[in-house]
């Protein structure tokens, strides 16, 4: 007779040199249940996936059970032999093969056949997709296809063994609204297969929205097991970091403030059509709107690297034509893009290369040699002005959490002090304290007169941190408000953000 908990995890202990992850935890995760897993950068979260999935092994007072079988030498192979399935966020796909061969891979390979039946391959994913309500093209390579259909890929891939547990690993960080309330529908089909899910995910309204039981992680210990109805937000937030969140407003704009950048009439084709909008001195202007409004690529022409075909950009008085970002920076432009690990940073270069890259040849001496000690000057400046958790400068600047990473390329643009930064989804993907304390960070630049255009597809994030908030779709600016004007609901509602 099945068991009613598929996992129990019986004081999970992991000792990594000079570092507790996890102390004494115990987790359990009930058949056909959405169980989120919460807690801050470091709390132990990716350590207790990785012993269930069997990549990383326990100490050896430690328990795990699998559907009522005790499991003392779990590995990769036995973790996918018990049904269990991970998803990250960097996803195992085969970009340059299609949706069947993606998704029947894993089928084909154990017949050990030197042939592949086509017919049969597009039969077992057509079969998965069906289960989880999917239509999407088989023939279609996975590279061809949005982000939000390579994570149903790979779910209707997980579906094709036999599946006891899910686990989705910050699953939504770069879905629209829409694609994760497509999301959240299939996990609901999958519940009701009697499948049990394990979410991770660092946006916490979306844990109140999924889940049934949520287990909180701090410093490697386990700070309780909840049901949403007895948590709020604020409650969610205190547990996770033992500390109240910043929901402080950003300082009233001066009513003289000088404008210090005026956009008139802006038009790139099929980009976006007809932009206008002022930004002032001090002043945090927050856009808002679905992934494909044409936010980004706005924020790419302010900073010379995707010119207008029309319109005007007038920056302190001056009407400027930016033809590429070396001229932007030097003006006084700063750009923190919303893939940092693709666009703003050098992963595997250390982190004192990263920090100091757009102010190289301030290091320079007479001799035309890098001055390192200078160079390790700023970086440790920098540490404690931004409460970087880092261990060595000379380190991979992708061994650093995700929060730490953004503070790196914050870092970078801060020491070239702009007098406008550009900050295009500034915490995407990173924990509720670096979260908060790039919020902080914000608002003290603001009120030390550096104008900041704040690009987020949080509405919350927006309204908190902003003077003013102009909302785009599809490529114009619907309308311009403050925050106390409307409120998330209204928003969402008036202007169908969802």
């Amino acid at each position: 007779m099945p068991t009613k908990n598929i996992i129990e995890m019986k004081n999970i202990n992991k000792l990594y040199p000079g570092i507790q992850a996890l102390n004494g935890v115990d987790f359990i995760i009930r058949r056909g249940e959405a169980h989120c897993l919460v807690g801050q950068n470091g709390s132990g979260k990716s350590t207790l996936i990785k012993i269930l999935s069997g990549v990383e092994k326990p100490e050896p007072d430690s328990k795990i059970i699998i559907d009522g079988e005790l499991c003392n030498h779990l590995n990769s192979k036995i973790s996918m032999e018990k049904g269990i399935q991970v998803i990250y966020q960097d996803l195992s796909l085969f970009p340059n093969l299609t949706v069947a061969e993606n998704i029947a891979f894993g089928s084909n390979r154990e017949k050990h056949s030197k042939f592949v039946n086509w017919k049969n391959m597009d039969k077992i994913a057509r079969k998965a997709l069906d289960e989880i309500g999917v239509n999407i093209q088989l023939h279609k390579k996975v590279e061809e296809l949005s982000i939000a259909q390579q994570q149903l890929v790979e779910i209707a891939k997980a579906l094709t063994v036999e599946l006891k547990l899910l686990i989705l690993d910050e699953p939504t960080a770069s879905l629209t609204k829409r694609e994760v309330n497509s999301l959240f529908r299939v996990i609901s089909r999958l519940k009701e297969k009697g499948i049990s899910i394990l979410f991770v995910s660092h946006k916490l309204n979306e844990v109140f929205e999924v889940a049934e039981q949520v287990t909180i992680l701090r410093d490697g210990l386990k700070i309780g097991v909840y049901s949403p109805k007895e948590l709020d937000h604020d409650k969610l937030v205190y547990f996770m970091t033992n500390t109240r969140e910043d929901k402080n407003h950003p300082k009233p704009l001066e009513d003289d403030a000088d404008v210090i950048l005026n956009v008139k009439n802006l038009t790139k084709a099929r980009n976006y059509k007809d932009i206008s909008f002022e930004l002032k001195k001090g002043e945090i202007l927050g856009i808002t709107g679905l992934l494909g409004s044409g936010r980004t690529e706005l924020a790419l022409s302010l900073f010379g690297m995707n010119p207008p075909d029309s319109g005007e950009i007038i920056f302190e008085k001056q009407e400027v034509k930016w033809r590429s970002n070396r001229e932007a920076i030097s003006a006084g432009i700063g750009y923190v893009p919303e893939d940092r690990m693709n666009h703003g940073l050098i992963m595997d270069q250390p982190i004192i290369d990263n920090i100091t890259i757009t102010t190289l040849l301030s290091y320079v001496n007479k001799a035309g040699l890098l001055e390192d000690g200078k160079r390790l000057e700023m970086l440790n400046e920098m540490k404690e002005e931004l409460k970087i958790r880092m261990s060595l400068p000379e380190a991979a600047v992708k061994t650093l959490s995700g929060g730490n990473q953004q503070k790196i390329v914050l870092a970078k643009w801060l020491k070239v002090n702009p007098k406008i930064l550009i900050l295009d989804e500034p915490t995407i993907g990173i924990d509720v304290i670096a979260k908060n304390s790039i919020h902080t960070l914000i608002k003290v630049l603001a009120n030390l007169g550096m104008s900041i255009i704040m690009i987020s597809s949080e509405i919350q994030e927006v309204q908190t941190n902003c003077h003013r908030i102009l909302i785009m779709r599809d490529g114009k600016i619907l309308c311009e408000f403050k925050p106390d004007e409307l409120t998330e609901d209204e928003l969402l509602e008036k202007y169908n953000l969802s």
